[in-house]
């Protein structure tokens, strides 16, 4: 397995102000590995970044609130987004990686914890797809608590799955633009098959990780377009996040650069209280 880089330790503070009770809704905490072991399967390994390292980026950044989402070098074992979301209680939700293996009262406790959601990885370098008998069991278990779906997919494999995401009756995240590539444009398959998705009243995106989706690189400003065509398409159901500490990317970007995109994904001040406010507010249930 490879070792992989931390952030930028070094965060700019952005020009960009963020407005009250915004959120971060696509981060993770890894660790401390001494408290919370990765798991043995793990595809990589990473620098611990705690809790504390991700509310000092946010005290940084002008961020209130957060939305942690369990990464796969945890596995299953979602201790390490728990202890998170326990030390700031009401700030902090998540997002869990489970299996059909979870109880209804184990799961009840997580969502007691503020978990609202289980993310699916189908990327390929991240292990690749889940068994779809699990996949729908899971669906089914986690629509009695009124959460979502997270799903992780590579652009390749957006126009192959949109029949699954069609058929899905609870909400559904797309994370990171569906990872298309910036340099194929916005008539690439993936981005209409995605935008096509976006008709759903149950689908969301995340219009975050213009690090993955940049192929020019730093200031990743050729991921713009994306970012502004899906708040178009979808304005009550963009994200925005981090994904700090920024796992297995090309160019590890400072995070103040990022949020200084934020201007080119949504041209005014109604449209930004929308992606980093309002909607995550209603997704995950931040008290207005």
């Amino acid at each position: 397995m490879k070792q992989i880089t931390g952030p930028d330790p070094k965060t700019r503070t952005p020009d960009f102000k963020m407005p009250a009770n915004a959120c971060d809704a696509h981060c993770h905490v890894f660790g401390p590995e001494t408290k919370f072991p990765y798991a043995a399967d793990r595809s990589y390994t990473p620098p611990d970044a705690p809790r504390e390292g991700l509310a000092a980026l946010h005290a940084k950044l002008g961020i209130a609130r957060a939305v942690i989402v369990h990464a796969s070098c945890h596995g299953t074992d979602n201790s390490a987004t728990l202890d998170a979301l326990a030390w700031a209680p009401g700030r902090w939700r998540g997002v869990a990686v489970i299996d059909d293996g979870f109880t209804d009262e184990q799961l009840a406790d997580m969502h007691a914890t503020g978990i609202r959601g289980a993310r699916f990885n189908f990327v390929q370098h991240l292990g690749g797809r889940p068994e779809p008998a699990v996949f729908d069991r899971v669906v089914a278990q986690i629509a009695t608590l009124g959460w979502h779906l997270v799903l992780h997919l590579d652009a390749k494999d957006i126009e192959e799955l949109a029949p699954m995401c069609r058929a899905l009756k609870i909400p559904f995240v797309i994370d990171h633009m569906g990872r298309v590539v910036a340099d194929k444009g916005l008539e690439q398959p993936a981005f209409k098959a995605l935008l096509a998705l976006m008709d759903l009243p149950n689908a969301w995106v995340k219009i975050c990780g213009s690090e993955r989706v940049s192929t020019a690189g730093p200031p990743f400003t050729d991921a713009a377009p994306f970012a502004r065509a899906l708040a178009k398409a979808a304005p009550d159901r963009v994200l925005w996040g981090t994904d700090w500490p920024h796992p297995n990317v090309r160019w590890m970007p400072n995070d103040g650069d990022l949020v200084d995109l934020i201007p080119l994904f949504a041209d005014d001040a109604a449209s930004r209280q929308r992606l980093l406010v309002d909607n995550p507010q209603a997704l995950y249930g931040f008290s207005a």
